[in-house]
């Protein structure tokens, strides 16, 4: 077996670590409100997202094109020395999201593929599409959020003029029911977004290899690949991340996690099919909890756990890019 044929293998192993990684890293942004509502148990919560996601990674390339892009022009056909690149990139990636998982901080795996990708790319003297970046990456990533917290803030008014005369009680009882929608919404979303991005990133270690084209287009076998480990990392559950989004931040009640999950969800398919944007779910479903829950008082979400989310959102791209680069350096070293 040649070099670049073993490390083909290897990356599309490694993505697909990282997929897993996403899936159980993530999971908590398509049901952390639901369980912490009450709308639906833990297990039947992730079961749901499971086969949401799966589904959800069928829907469209937008997503996996953009991702494949950015550096595209530095690797396509390079052979032993894109591919480590792209290894570079998936294990900056996996290292931050094991970091952030561990700590319970729901960062963006989004972002630290992203930071991956322009780290390996950068140390490598690959030639990082700095256009595509700022366009498709870094204006989403400041934009989904805004729009996500206000979003939230908005539909939580408008839910609570709408029902202001009516028994509390039955109106939690229905929105738990909608929660199980906006939930399953959520979910569709995230498989939208994140799996996509693991086929981005496997169809780009192909074309360093040479042994697809641009005009081939994913193949199915990436795409069901892609699908499948980010439903079984789902499955595993994200219970550290959970309970900060469920309840550390602020505590949700059933309509305030049917605003969040139904906003949040708004964007990511927006973004997704009509802009192409890889965008962040968690930055997007943790801004619009706290835009729900700053309906209550502003004073009852969690400003300091917010802060510390914030905190690891700047963080993720530039310490990611920084183990991408160091990976690539240390495999260099073996490069033929």
């Amino acid at each position: 077996m040649d070099v670049s044929l073993a490390l083909v293998i290897a990356v599309v192993v490694v993505a697909l670590v990282f997929d897993y990684t996403n899936g159980f890293h993530d999971a908590a942004n398509a049901i952390a409100t639901s369980v912490s509502t009450r709308a639906l148990t833990p297990r039947i919560a992730l079961a749901m997202a499971a086969i949401m996601n799966f589904i959800g990674a069928f829907l469209g390339t937008e997503v996996a094109d953009t991702i494949g892009s950015i550096i595209a022009g530095g690797v396509e056909g390079e052979g032993a020395h894109g591919l480590t690149v792209v290894l570079g990139a998936l294990a900056g990636a996996i290292v931050w999201n094991l970091i952030t998982w561990y700590f319970g901080l729901p960062s963006s795996s989004s972002h630290a593929l992203i930071g991956g990708l322009v780290g390996a790319g950068v140390a490598s003297s690959s030639a990082v599409k700095w256009d595509a970046l700022i366009d498709k990456v870094l204006i989403p990533m400041v934009v989904s959020p805004l729009i996500g917290f206000g979003g939230a803030f908005m539909l939580m008014i408008a839910i609570l003029w709408t029902f202001r005369h009516s028994s509390p009680w039955r109106v939690g009882r229905g929105f738990r029911f909608a929660q199980t929608i906006s939930a399953a919404g959520m979910a569709l979303g995230h498989g939208l977004q994140d799996a996509q991005k693991t086929m981005g990133v496997i169809f780009l270690a192909l074309l360093a290899s040479g042994h697809y084209s641009k005009d081939d287009g994913i193949p199915l076998w990436v795409k069901i690949s892609a699908a499948t480990a980010i439903s079984l990392g789902t499955y595993s559950g994200g219970w550290r991340i959970m309970r900060t989004l469920g309840r550390r931040i602020i505590d949700l009640d059933p309509a305030r996690g049917f605003a969040s999950e139904t906003v949040a969800s708004i964007v990511l398919y927006v973004m997704a099919m009509g802009l192409g944007a890889p965008v962040s779910t968690t930055h997007t479903i943790t801004s619009s909890v706290m835009g729900a829950g700053a309906t209550k008082r502003f004073s009852a979400v969690r400003w300091g756990v917010a802060r510390s989310i914030i905190v690891a959102w700047i963080v993720t791209i530039p310490a990611a890019a920084l183990v991408a680069a160091i990976v690539y350096w240390i495999c260099a070293l073996f490069l033929p």
